[in-house]
């Protein structure tokens, strides 16, 4: 009987020698052109934070822009191709922070609740806030903790509450 003889690993050193085949080749393709389509879903500021090329940058902005279907599959395509001379991993990491699916995204969230609810407990919270963030709008957040300890007491929805984490957020660095 015949045998044919039996591909290496993917991580031995004898796997170099193969080709990567056709469909492979299309699924990275691939994989980075979706990758480009969550990032055109992004505003500016974020693009702009995440350190992108500068052509990609621009391109990304080019599709968010434009409004034909036609057109923004084509520049779909070609910022998939742009990608391929990008080191995608640093921003997959990023969006995953984004999207809040890093435990460091998560730990960052829980821990802000947490000031937050201390914030609407005690007042002492606020100094000791104020201490660690010299930056931080004092007055704003005395506001936002009243309003919201008023919209807890009469039972209503946590505008304020809302509006004092993302104060917190972006004020924390």
């Amino acid at each position: 009987m015949h045998q044919q003889p039996e591909e290496p690993d993917e991580n031995s050193d004898d796997f170099a020698d193969f080709p990567i085949s056709k469909t492979r080749r299309k699924n990275e393709m691939n994989a980075l052109q979706d990758l480009g389509v969550e990032l055109v879903k992004l505003s500016r500021e974020r693009l702009e934070k995440m350190d992108l090329p500068d052509r990609l940058l621009t391109e990304l902005l080019e599709a968010q822009r434009l409004k034909a279907n036609g057109a923004i599959r084509r520049q779909m395509q070609f910022i998939g191709k742009l990608m391929r001379d990008v080191d995608a991993e640093p921003i997959i990491e990023h969006l995953a922070v984004i999207r809040g699916e890093s435990s460091a995204a998560k730990a960052e969230f829980h821990a802000l609740e947490h000031w937050r609810d201390r914030l609407l407990e005690n007042d002492a919270a606020l100094t000791e806030w104020l201490a660690r963030h010299p930056d931080s709008d004092a007055q704003q957040m005395r506001q936002l903790i009243r309003n919201a300890r008023k919209e807890a007491a009469e039972s209503k929805p946590p505008k304020s509450s809302r509006q004092l984490f993302r104060l917190l957020r972006d004020t924390a660095p």
